[in-house]
């Protein structure tokens, strides 16, 4: 996955006969680059259209809920 502009899907690697699909680097890569690109957006243009991909509230909130009981 570390291959720049490289578009497959998994069934489309599974096809061909891969077995295992590494991340690598690629989900970090990609979490610094969203709010690199927002940056530039809004220095560059004044716009904001990155927030249209902002996840919601509720659902990051969800993500840091304590799902055990102590």
């Amino acid at each position: 996955m570390g291959l720049s502009g490289a578009t497959f899907s998994l069934a489309q690697l599974g096809g061909l006969g891969v077995k295992r699909v590494s991340l690598g680097s690629s989900l970090v890569r990609a979490a610094f680059g969203a709010p690199l690109r927002a940056s530039r957006e809004v220095r560059d243009s004044g716009m904001f259209t990155f927030s249209r991909d902002a996840m919601p509230y509720a659902e990051l909130n969800a993500l840091f809920e304590r799902k055990c009981k102590y």
